[in-house]
């Protein structure tokens, strides 16, 4: 070959394999970008990146913003013109909408509201009609910007002008916990009261609804005072009595009917050696079989029976002590509990149980097997049974233990449970002997509570009831405290109003307020036997007073300084308040109280640090718990009762949502985490439910998942989906209003009077998909407009049966969980939904965040004043990368949380 062939094979290759590398590059950019990378780039497509300098410009020089009028005037209404009119102009008002009437001055005009629509719409892509017209990106942006620029400038005019109020009582959890954080117990105060009603946007703090009557200020003092009885006490120190129950001796009985069968047999079969021989061969292999609910088993012979119960006669019952026994060095018996809640190892107390006190049970386990993966774990319930038809059996036990010890060193596990919390008790145990019908006995359940595989053994087990760890207890000298004024019962009686009234009433009282409550104390003294009995009913008059039960009071004077006329600073007791309310659901501490006195408060960086003093706080898991409850409505969760959700996984899909919330809560993670992210927060049960391996015991824990869109966030947790469905059937409706609702703040209209319901009696709609029984309902006329702007939300979770799971097929058909959304754009199931939620709806689920936290945090719906300060909330997030911790401290330092 020729050198010119040489250059010219070369040459060639050389163009070949660039064409090679140019194809495939652009095969690989033709790939579409994880849903990591679309949770990156959201950013960089934000409307709200020139927000904060907006925002900024709005009233840098001090005067009142003014309508951009000429803007509107030479460039937005030829675009209006030209995309919308046809359809909402002069001649033609579809919806009831005229776009060309509308006032442009958005700060002083009368449709502000209605340019809201149209700004939403537009920002969505809904408007124009992509069947009718194609908007440019660049016009629909300049649409986008002079309304969100007109809307912000109308909402900081109108937040210039005017007032909120926030003026509520306290919601029943608020109540609930500022008792408990008062008296120092953690028990439920709040149990006579009513559930709340929940506002538009699913919250049970709203100003709009929590008001009292005169007959609920009556409930308000007689649960304070029952609560004040409980926390205090006058008298001698109760005796405590002690069970302790080995289980040598709770097997007794069994080991006692197994001699009576061998017994018999030699009796029966005395004349016949050969059949005597065989049936003590039966009876001894039958005595030393696992069984599978709690069984004795002696360890020496390996003998084994199963643990039996009855009511009748409380011939179960063991008797207490008055010494407290030890502990036994050594033992030859123990109970198995095998796993899987097929448990039923009962120790009955009999009636001598107290009504109040502590009750604390202290249990001597190990694992059977210490080679299996995982820790089986226990759970302690209380019961009883009086008759065939009454009875009672409730868990009283917080969380479940984990058992990790081996057997020859076994493991003290101990509960505190308050006697005084469980209801209901047995009501003839006063009234009623032992042994007698109805049975006045009471007993406690050991429960195996694990999702695994592993036995518990157990050998000893004391009960102790009642239990004080100090005589009086810290809750009375919490209230009846150390003075040197304590002999001289007016001034001590003052001196624990003031601190009383202080705490409760989250503010220093006046004068005045102490006088008047002083010269109550005065009146109930000359009635009472004793000193702490007339204080306890002043006390109670505290709790069951408007300055305790109602949100945003303050002092008489500072209420008479108070203007209505402008959205001035709220008072540091006032911001303490909120900030507690907000975090924890209940009362300021003394030190956010020192803080308010003191007026350094609202300083901002006193406020950051208190913000995260208050988050390392273990009260601040109140707030996960309530806002999630409220803001993904999963009260809905707790009315699925299906065969298929045992109790284990109902309970572990309750926790998920708030488990994920605190994860990102504590690490600072985006908030477009709980749209996708790549990891899970799931117990041993909830992992079983999705098809993840390792993950053992009942405690959640984040798991690394392989980046599969199928998991992670919520809208593909199993307890979202099942709360959303029909059983059997999934339900896409259900699912498209929840995610609309909750998590973009975008409510469907509701539908229209008289809508025809799907026709199941029809064979032909009978045998359609769920997916096209949809469709086909979607073209009646009365039903599409809102249906096509609902169903492809809903279709796109069609690949989630009923109970959460993935599925590939519905009956034999494959799933088909494309549909096409209002705008044009295709959402191919789960995938395209997270896809299309994290490229083109990532502001919109970031405002609709904040505006829910924000609506929770000032406990009063927002309106349209509040607009600018979310828009610049959710900017200032964006701006810091998105995370939740940095949204909670920019929704507490911003003008919405510190003014009226």
């Amino acid at each position: 070959m020729s050198k010119t062939s040489n250059r010219t094979y070369s040459l060639r290759f050389a163009l070949c394999a660039t064409a090679l590398l140019v194809a495939l590059a652009s095969t690989l950019r033709a790939e579409p970008p994880s849903l990591a990378e679309l949770k990156r780039t959201g950013l960089e497509r934000s409307r709200f990146h020139a927000a904060v300098a907006e925002a900024k410009s709005l009233t840098s020089d001090g005067q009142p913003p003014q309508a951009d009028l000429e803007t509107f005037k030479s460039t937005i209404k030829p675009l209006l013109s030209q995309y919308c009119y046809d359809c909402h102009g002069p001649d033609t008002m579809e919806g009831n909408v005229q776009v060309s009437a509308l006032d442009p001055d958005l700060l002083r005009g009368g449709d502000t509201d209605w340019w809201t629509e149209v700004f939403a719409a537009v920002t969505k892509g809904e408007m124009p009609p992509p069947d009718q017209y194609e908007m440019g990106d660049a016009e629909r942006r300049q649409i986008v910007d002079w309304l969100s620029r007109e809307l912000e400038a109308a909402s900081a005019l109108r937040r210039q002008s005017g007032t909120h109020s926030a003026f509520r009582r306290l919601t029943r959890y608020e109540y609930n916990y500022a008792l408990q954080d008062l008296l120092g117990l953690p028990w439920d105060f709040a149990k006579d009261l009513p559930p709340e009603p929940h506002s538009e946007e699913g919250f049970e703090n709203s100003s709009e609804l929590l008001h009292l009557s005169v007959s609920q200020f009556e409930t308000y003092h007689r649960l304070a005072r029952e609560a004040l009885d409980r926390a205090s006490f006058i008298g001698d120190r109760p005796p405590t009595l002690y069970w302790g129950v080995a289980m040598e001796d709770a097997a007794s009985r069994e080991w006692k009917q197994q001699d009576d069968k061998i017994n018999k047999a030699k009796k029966d079969h005395a004349d016949n050696p050969e059949k005597l021989a065989a049936e003590l061969a039966k009876l001894e292999n039958n005595f030393h079989q696992p069984h599978s609910t709690a069984y004795y088993k002696q360890l020496s012979t390996g003998r084994t029976a199963k643990a039996e119960w009855s009511y009748h006669g409380a011939k179960y019952a063991f008797a207490p002590t008055d010494a407290k026994p030890e502990f036994p060095a050594s033992h030859d018996c123990v109970a198995i509990l095998p796993a899987n809640r097929r448990q039923n190892l009962i120790v009955e107390l009999g009636n001598r149980l107290p009504d109040e006190g502590t009750m604390r049970v202290t249990v001597r386990a190990s694992r059977v097997n210490s080679d299996s993966p995982g820790y089986p774990s226990l759970q302690l319930l209380f019961g009883w049974q009086a008759s065939n038809e009454g009875r009672a059996l409730l868990r009283v036990s917080d969380e479940d233990v984990p058992v990790t010890a081996s057997a020859d060193d076994p493991q003290l596990i101990q509960w505190d449970v308050p006697l005084g919390e469980i209801y209901p008790r047995n009501s003839v145990r006063k009234t009623s002997s032992m042994g007698a019908i109805p049975s006045p006995s009471e007993y406690i359940r050991i429960a195996n509570s694990a999702a695994s595989s592993g036995d518990v053994q157990i050998d000893y087990v004391l009960v102790e009831a009642p239990v004080y760890q100090q005589w009086p207890p810290a809750s009375h000298t919490n209230l009846f405290f150390a003075s040197k004024h304590s002999g001289d019962e007016l001034a001590y009686a003052r001196e624990i109003l003031q601190r009383f009234m202080s705490r409760a009433w989250r503010r220093i009282p006046t004068d005045a307020e102490v006088d008047r409550k002083l010269a109550l104390f005065k009146m109930m003294r000359a009635e009472c036997d004793h000193f702490e009995e007339a204080v306890l009913e002043v006390l109670a008059t505290i709790l069951s007073s408007p300055q305790f039960l109602y949100v945003a009071q303050s002092p008489p004077a500072e209420r008479a300084n108070e203007t209505t006329a402008t959205t001035s600073a709220i008072d540091n007791y006032r911001l303490a308040s909120r900030l507690s309310l907000f975090l924890w659901c209940s009362l300021p501490d003394d030190e956010l109280l020192k803080l308010a006195e003191s007026g350094k408060l609202s300083g901002n960086t006193v406020l950051a640090a208190q913000v995260e003093r208050m988050l390392k706080d273990p009260r601040s898991d109140r707030l996960s718990e309530h806002f999630v409850h409220q803001w993904l409505n999963l009260e809905l969760l707790g009315f699925v009762n299906l065969k298929q959700i045992d109790p284990l996984l109902k309970e572990a899909m309750q926790h998920e949502p708030v488990a994920l919330f605190d994860e990102i809560l504590d690490q600072n993670a985006s908030v477009l985490d709980f749209l996708h992210c790549d990891y899970t927060m799931v117990n041993q049960r909830l992992a079983q439910h999705y098809g993840l391996s390792g993950v053992y015991g009942n405690h959640f824990r984040r798991v690394p998942l392989e980046g599969d869109f199928r998991q992670g966030g919520l809208l593909t947790q199993p307890g979202v989906l099942a709360m959303n469905s029909d059983y059997p059937d999934s339900h896409p409706l259900k699912r498209a209003i929840w995610l609309l609702e909750c998590l973009l703040a975008d409510p469907p209209p509701p539908p229209p009077p008289a809508v025809p319901q799907i026709d199941l009696a029809d064979p032909e709609i009978a045998k359609m998909t769920l997916k096209e029984r949809i469709e086909n309902h979607r073209n009646h006329a009365a039903c599409k407009s809102c249906h096509v702007k609902i169903d492809p939300w809903g279709i796109a979770f069609e690949n989630y049966d009923a109970l959460g799971k993935w599925r590939n097929d519905i009956r034999g058909k494959p799933v088909d969980a494309s549909s096409q959304l209002f705008n044009g754009e295709t959402l191919s199931g789960m995938d395209g939904l997270k896809r299309f939620l994290l490229e083109n709806r990532q502001d919109q689920f970031m405002q609709a965040m904040t505006s829910k936290l924000a609506t929770f945090a000032l406990g009063r719906p927002l309106r349209f004043e509040d607009r600018a300060e979310v828009d610049a909330i959710t900017a200032q997030v964006r701006l810091e990368g998105d995370g939740l911790r940095t949204m909670i401290h920019t929704i507490v330092q911003s003008d919405l949380f510190k003014s009226q």
